[in-house]
């Protein structure tokens, strides 16, 4: 007999919780309309539902995002690089100790090789004329990173071949979560047609129809919770039709219920966070196109914790100053909220010299940087220390650069994406330090300056 699947998705979330109130809403009554019909509804999360930018999940570590997928009635999730690779190890394990709901990421290993209890290879569901759904999930390889924090991640191509072996026989459909990127998706799909639908995240695509490749059909619903995504599959005697769609969450506005809950969030994170850390005697400015105190700092902090000759930022990293008085780990949050980490580049002076002269070009102070852990608006002025042009030439500690000598340089990890400065993505030792962030290194600096 004909049975009718309905598969509800949301993807980077990206902890913008303003339109929450609003999909929870949406996925509560699309369920309550298909289920009355006889069909099959699962609702699920596709990754980067946590991003500690925000208060709330600055607060809860991350915790508080998985009561709203409770509440929401999630019926599986797998995790993005958010969950990934900007909580400690301790704080990801531990995520999804009340989740409600099964997680799947079939490669995400702990350091010994083994799964860690929470993360699932694949888990299968029984409609009720007995067919098995299956849904397996994985996540973006950031093989160095997940290493540095304790966790081993396995290339996720193989894991797909691995999977779909076992489910080989056990499932009539089969359901691949994959936090990999529209690109990676296309590629699975033209390789791997044992999968019947593949729900997307971390490129933040938009599929309003899906796009179909072979027999899978690749379905994207953007980010921030713009827009839900549908799926309707249809079993019958066989054969497998899927079709896909998005519901736009931004097009009315914002209620005031959404408004509300956001607010409620928002202060919940905020109280969270109140536990004051130092006091200052006098109040500390922040400017992105002229020398500021914020910057100067976290530059300082930035070379002294990374122990480098030099260091360099970009002023449009601190959203804000700070006025004299206590100074709590929100003010921190408020003022540097990127999960940002920072990173040592050991160079040439030729290299060194030739990154330095990329920080010259006049666009930046004004440049708008959207992803890489940057959440702010604008890149701002280059700060520096360590380092100085003087003269003409550059110097550090008031000593010209030689091209044949070695140095050490300390930068935020945003910078070693490739996107913003291709030269630093191609430098060969580069050694990342986690699991700090940027603000971490600032209330540091902050407290030494404050002794």
């Amino acid at each position: 007999m004909k049975e009718t699947i309905h598969l509800l998705h949301v993807n980077d979330l990206h902890s913008h919780f303003e339109h929450w109130e609003k999909i929870v809403r949406y996925m509560d009554e699309q369920k309550e309309l298909y289920e009355s019909a006889g069909d099959i509804v699962y609702k699920l999360d596709i990754g980067d539902h946590v991003d500690r930018f925000h208060p709330f999940t600055e607060g809860t570590m991350g915790k508080g995002n998985i009561e709203l997928l409770n509440a929401a009635g999630m019926d599986g999730a797998t995790i993005g690089n958010n969950e990934g690779i900007t909580l400690p190890h301790e704080a990801l394990n531990h995520l999804y100790d009340e989740a409600r709901f099964p997680v799947t990421v079939a490669n995400l290993y702990d350091e010994l090789g083994r799964r860690p209890n929470w993360a699932l290879p694949y888990f299968i569901r029984t409609t009720p004329q007995g067919r098995k759904v299956a849904f397996f999930g994985v996540t973006a390889p950031f093989t160095e990173l997940y290493r540095l924090l304790g966790w081993k991640l396995t290339d996720p191509y193989e894991e797909i071949g691995a999977v779909l072996k076992e489910l080989e026989g056990q499932a009539d459909l089969i359901v691949l979560l994959s936090h990999l990127g529209l690109p990676s998706d296309e590629w699975i799909a033209a390789n791997y047609p044992g999968i019947h639908v593949i729900l997307g995240g971390h490129t933040h695509h938009i599929l309003h129809h899906g796009k179909v490749i072979g027999n899978t059909l690749i379905c994207g619903a953007g980010k921030y919770g713009m827009f839900v995504g549908h799926v309707e599959i249809t079993i019958d005697n066989g054969e497998i039709t899927a079709v896909s769609s998005l519901k736009g969450m931004t097009d009315e506005g914002y209620t005031n219920k959404e408004i509300e809950t956001a607010n409620l969030l928002y202060n919940q994170g905020k109280a969270e966070l109140s536990d004051v850390l130092l006091n200052i005697t006098h109040p500390l400015t922040t400017d992105w196109f002229k020398t500021s105190d914020m910057p100067k700092l976290l530059c300082e902090g930035l070379r002294e914790w990374c122990k480098t000759d030099c260091a360099f930022i970009n002023a449009g990293l601190l959203l804000d100053g700070l006025d004299k008085g206590p100074i709590t780990r929100f003010d921190l949050h408020r003022i540097c909220p990127h999960p940002i980490n920072p990173c040592i580049l050991t160079v040439s002076g030729w290299e060194l010299l030739s990154i330095l002269a990329q920080t010259e070009n006049p666009k930046w102070p004004h440049f708008q940087v959207k992803g890489l852990g940057f959440r702010g608006s604008v890149m701002g002025m280059f700060v520096y220390d360590g380092v100085e042009k003087k003269d003409g030439d550059w110097r550090i500690h008031g000593e010209r650069i030689l091209k044949r000598a070695e140095y050490t340089l300390a930068i935020p990890d945003m910078f070693t994406f490739g996107y913003l400065f291709p030269e630093i993505k191609d430098v060969k030792r580069k050694r990342y330090l986690m699991p700090e962030f940027l603000r971490d290194l600032l209330g540091w600096k902050l407290a030494q300056s404050a002794r």
